[in-house]
């Protein structure tokens, strides 16, 4: 009996952790950590069409600016990794304060930068510095959403994010054309000071009361430096179930990044603003799409619950992904290649747009439930799991960037695109049987997974 009743004394001091905010902070909450989201991906977009500039001005070629690409992908790896093992021994306030003067510093050191050497260095400063946009705000919705709630909540926060993607090539295109690529990246810092502002003034820390390791110290310093090894993020992957689900998480780039070299070529696009802004329409659907993703993730989770009689099973979430993985994003693959190969014209091209729309509502659908799944199996290191994703994300965006362009010369726009999509069914069947065997899956492999009573 005395058993019983502290289990249920547990429980319920467990559910008011999350009632520490009131829904008006947490949607503040999550307007602040959706801005620190949006940075990374619209930084690291927002140089690409300005290469050529930049290695007019630097008396550089296109070829070796580019690097700057590849450094920039394994900075925001690095950074995600670092900024989200660190938040569970400092908090999720301190990593976002000390992240963004690094992106400020980098944005101006990449603006006054007069030689190769000098600009890759501050390439990577500045991608390091938002770096922790993602993971720490998956983190942060992690600490303050309930189960049920948290799909929604991580839907808004996704939609923002993935949005810094599709608008970045515009504004990018639009800076290169009738702007500068050095004030584009002062703007950049005066962005990242705006945010740390805001941050400092009114975010408060997020994690549960007694977790952090700090909070565990027997002995307390005003200034305490710890080490803490940001790649053993990465070992959680070693559990087949969130191993699995990673396969799943760039289905969209097979579309976007030779988007130059096939929608522009094909249809006679040049102008590097307009080519930026064939990207818009891909981010309209994940702004449309992560939000209603988000809900009916919730929706499920909740449904099967009921069905199994109050019991989770945190693979329920899983279901969700179906309509995208299936259907949306196999399909807007494959059409588009190929519409580019035998529609011309600008039938043509207002197809393509559509495709690009409808892969950005699918990927959301599959991103979407993936990610709060990600939270809530291991809840505890909710951080620390999106930020290994991230990293193997980009590591993923890195092979198929290499890869996507020279498949499309040797076999054609058509074929790549319907290999994409054969891929990314193949990859909706691992999901599958994810869901099928996850309870099999977790218990091979136990990398701390929660419950019910801790998530």
């Amino acid at each position: 009996m005395v058993s019983e009743e502290s289990h249920l004394l547990a429980a319920t001091a467990h559910e008011l952790i999350y009632d520490r905010f009131t829904p008006d902070q947490k949607r503040w909450i999550v307007l602040l950590i959706s801005f620190a989201g949006f940075l990374p991906l619209f930084v690291l977009s927002t140089f690409v069409p300005s290469i050529p500039q930049i290695a007019k001005d630097l008396d550089s070629t296109n070829a070796v600016v580019s690097l700057t690409v590849s450094l920039s992908i394994l900075a925001n790896a690095i950074g995600g990794l670092v900024w989200a093992t660190y938040s569970s021994f400092y908090g999720r306030r301190s990593m976002y304060l000390w992240g963004m003067p690094f992106l400020c510093v980098g944005s101006c050191g990449v603006a006054l930068s007069t030689s190769l050497q000098s600009l890759l260095f501050w390439r990577f400063v500045q991608m390091f510095g938002c770096a922790g946009g993602r993971s720490l705000g998956a983190g942060v919705i992690g600490d303050i959403y309930r189960l049920e709630e948290r799909g929604t909540a991580i839907g808004i926060f996704l939609g923002f994010t993935l949005l810094g993607l599709a608008v970045a090539p515009f504004v990018g295109g639009a800076a290169t054309q009738y702007w500068s690529w050095r004030n584009l990246h002062y703007f950049v810092g005066a962005l990242g000071l705006l945010e740390m502002l805001l941050l400092y003034l009114s975010f408060p820390e997020t994690s549960h009361p007694g977790t952090l390791g700090i909070d565990k110290l027997e002995r307390k310093s005003r200034i305490h430096i710890a080490w803490v090894n940001p790649l053993s993020s990465l070992w959680l992957l070693r559990s087949p179930n969130l191993f699995a689900v990673r396969i799943l998480m760039s289905r969209d780039s097979v579309l976007l990044v030779p988007l130059a070299y096939t929608i522009g070529i094909r249809y006679g696009i040049t102008n590097e603003a307009i080519i930026g802004a064939c990207f818009l329409p891909n981010g309209l659907g994940n702004l449309v799409g992560s939000p209603v993703a988000g809900r009916l993730s919730d929706i499920v989770v909740r449904r099967w619950r009921e069905k199994r009689r109050g019991v989770w099973y945190p693979e329920d979430r899983l279901r969700a992904t179906w309509i995208g993985g299936l259907f949306m994003v196999p399909l807007s693959i494959g059409a588009s290649g190929l519409i580019t190969t035998y529609v011309g014209g600008p039938i043509g091209l207002v197809l393509n747009l559509f495709c690009l729309f409808t892969n950005g509502m699918g990927v959301d659908f599959v991103m979407n439930p993936i990610g709060s799944y990600n939270v809530d199996v291991v809840h505890s290191q909710s951080a620390q799991v999106t930020a290994a994703y991230m990293a193997s994300r980009s590591l993923m965006l890195s092979i198929a960037t290499a890869l996507v362009i020279p498949s499309i010369e040797h076999i054609g726009i058509a074929w790549t695109d319907i290999i994409a999509a054969v891929l990314a069914v193949i990859g909706q069947g691992i999901i599958f049987l994810t869901i099928r065997y996850g309870d099999r899956m977790r218990a091979s492999v136990d990398v701390g997974f929660s419950t019910m009573e801790n998530n």
